[in-house]
């Protein structure tokens, strides 16, 4: 045995090589760090487009937005929670719907004119179509958004709030058809229903019905969600339920004395 052995040290067994590279496995390699490389640019360039293209429409969204949110929550906003009449509520909401847009018109007319007289050119202007707006709301119900021409006939015992909202809601949704507004003892009797002398689609003491029923077949859940969604933000109450078909439930809780 050598002096080496005998010492307790390791013997030299030559040159160690080290095990072949895989050439697959280079590949894979090559190819993940060009694309993450690619990935970082495109994405660094998608998101700077998405967002010099996205930030502008949801500002214009808003925009457009505003006069109806204002118009139809304001008037809410001063029924719920104020305690103000009807009328009195709807005035409110209609008053600041024309500040909404004044403000809006006036930074058009600077800009375009740099005149400051706009306020008696335009101010009558929008405060005539404003309260058009709402007139037309409040008394028409077009053919196309009634399931069965003898609810436009009862279209104005719907309470005026909701009149105004569901005005609001077809004009951004032209297919929505009310399928119920009022109801007697004997509509819930042909329906095979039982009588709810607490339903809201009753006749109340202020004379008027406070709930419609909204199509929900043949639609989109997409479509129904935001349809949910756009009501309950303006304030009223909404239920997808089950009675003699599928529909969406709307109503204005009735404010006791």
């Amino acid at each position: 045995m050598d002096e080496e052995q005998e010492n307790g040290l390791d013997v030299d067994l030559g040159e160690i090589f080290p095990k072949e590279k895989r050439p697959w496995l280079e590949d894979a390699k090559s190819g993940l760090l060009s694309g993450l490389r690619y990935g970082q640019r495109y994405g660094r360039l998608g998101l700077r487009y998405g967002l010099r293209w996205s930030w502008p429409a949801v500002k214009w969204i808003a925009a457009l937005s505003l006069p109806f949110l204002v118009l139809v929550r304001g008037s809410m906003h001063a029924y719920q929670s104020m305690g103000w009449g009807t009328w009195s509520s709807m005035g409110l909401g209609v008053v600041g719907t024309v500040v909404v847009f004044s403000a809006y018109m006036a930074c058009l007319w600077l800009r375009v004119t740099g005149d400051e007289r706009w306020r008696r050119i335009v101010r009558p202007v929008l405060i005539a179509a404003v309260a058009g707006y709402s007139v037309y709301g409040l008394l028409y119900l077009s053919s196309a958004n009634a399931e069965d021409p003898d609810l436009r006939g009862d279209y104005m015992s719907l309470h005026p709030l909701m009149r105004l909202a569901a005005s609001t809601y077809f004009l951004f949704d032209r297919d929505g058809v009310v399928t119920d507004l009022e109801r007697s003892a004997e509509d819930y009797l042909a329906m095979g229903l039982p009588i709810d002398e607490m339903s809201l689609h009753f006749k109340f003491e202020d004379r008027y019905v406070h709930a419609m029923d909204l199509r929900t077949m043949d639609r989109s859940p997409m479509r129904n969600a935001l349809t949910v969604a756009y009501l309950r933000i303006m304030g009223f109450r909404s239920l997808q339920h089950v009675a003699s078909a599928d529909h969406l439930h709307v109503s204005l809780p009735v404010r006791r004395p």
